[in-house]
């Protein structure tokens, strides 16, 4: 624990010590801080939609993430001398909390840059630092990098994977093989913002990413490392700002195609992070909810064969990049571009097999009339 001692009490996280003792004890830090970075009360304000109390609200959290890493047991939370206090159930690895604290420690960080934007005007009124809890920290399989969770996330639902978005991304995985028990362990998601926000908003957080820009890479080099191996995770960067935050922030260390030529990091382009001696594999995907905006009518004066269309278009995007993640996720150290090859094929931009997963999953018809609609696709 001495490393993540460091690196805790630096941030001030713990006034202290930090402690990770024999009886798989964890102190978190001091009430006042852990409750910034837990986000508490969650979702009270003169009525509390939720009644919990803080030890309810970090084991809850905790809970979900031991759950997603496959790992049987509750956690038990105190409040003693001042300080938040973890007991891990048997069977969790002794080295769990040294994942915990160094991602508490990332996140002191990112609280103490939404502090300096409150100062300079840069917050809203209706945000909320939200730190990605509850996700796996030690046996995922990939990384998702997306702008910022929607605020009903953190204020009603308390579990970071619950939205439209994640929902509907954890179908396509699950379409592409990957169990339905197993999809949150994929969904393992890192923002730009650490900040839940209404979903309309997103334009309105780019002045933010610079000051959290140390926060997430911190997030990335962390979480896109395998905790026993060492091996990297592979990365899914989700919508135009992501993807352009990713070539603007790591210049050189990031690679792909088209950066020679000044092009942008686009949707299905493959790219390399070199991360301290490791790279890691990226993926450029549309952001899981861009095939609402994409296939509305509306957007092309009511023009639904347009429409459906161009959300066909997307829906092939969608399953080749969700196809690529499953199985790089799968089989850590295969060949992304060989990969990503395969996939295509599984998936052949304008097939009656991508036509068909369109109008079932975004049209809500069932697979006969799918299967009709998509005889003649265009």
């Amino acid at each position: 624990m001495n490393k993540v001692k460091g690196m805790i009490c630096l941030l001030g996280l713990v006034s202290s010590g930090c402690i990770w003792s024999s009886s798989s004890e964890l102190v978190l830090g001091p009430i006042t801080g852990v409750s910034q970075l837990y986000s508490y009360p969650n979702n009270c304000s003169e009525i509390c939609y939720e009644q919990m109390t803080l030890e309810q609200t970090v084991a809850h959290y905790l809970n979900q993430s031991l759950q997603r890493d496959g790992y049987a047991g509750q956690v038990a939370v105190r409040l003693e001398d001042g300080h938040v206090k973890v007991q891990f159930p048997d069977g969790v690895p002794a080295d769990y909390g040294t994942r915990v604290m160094a991602f508490l420690g990332l996140g002191q960080s990112a609280f103490s840059a939404a502090q300096q934007l409150n100062q300079t005007h840069v917050w809203a009124y209706n945000w909320r630092f939200f730190l990605p809890h509850g996700m796996a920290l030690a046996n995922h399989y990939s990384v998702q990098l997306l702008h910022f969770p929607p605020d009903d996330s953190l204020m009603k639902a308390q579990d970071y994977l619950e939205s439209k978005t994640t929902d509907r991304w954890a179908a396509l995985l699950n379409l592409n093989g990957v169990p339905k028990e197993q999809t949150p362990a994929y969904q393992t998601i890192i923002d730009l913002a650490p900040v839940a926000a209404p979903a309309n908003v997103g334009s309105k957080l780019a002045p933010t990413y610079a000051a959290f820009t140390p926060y997430v890479k911190g997030m990335i080099a962390l979480w896109s490392q395998a905790a026993q191996t060492g091996q990297s995770y592979p990365m899914v960067a989700f919508g135009q700002p992501v993807r352009q935050w990713l070539v603007q922030s790591y210049g050189a260390q990031f690679q792909y195609a088209g950066a020679a030529k000044g092009k942008a990091f686009a949707t299905l382009d493959l790219g390399t992070l070199e991360l301290g001696g490791r790279q890691v594999a990226v993926l450029g995907a549309n952001h899981p909810s861009q095939i609402w905006y994409a296939a509305d009518p509306d957007e092309y004066g009511g023009d639904t064969g347009k429409a459906d269309k161009v959300g066909i278009q997307v829906m092939g995007q969608d399953l080749v990049a969700s196809c690529w993640q499953a199985e790089m996720g799968a089989k850590l150290g295969t060949d992304p571009a060989a990969q990503l090859l395969q996939c295509q094929q599984r998936w052949p931009a304008g097939s009656t097999a991508v036509c068909e997963q369109f109008y079932q999953s975004i049209r809500q018809l069932n697979p006969s009339e799918a299967a009709e609609r998509c005889q003649s696709p265009g």
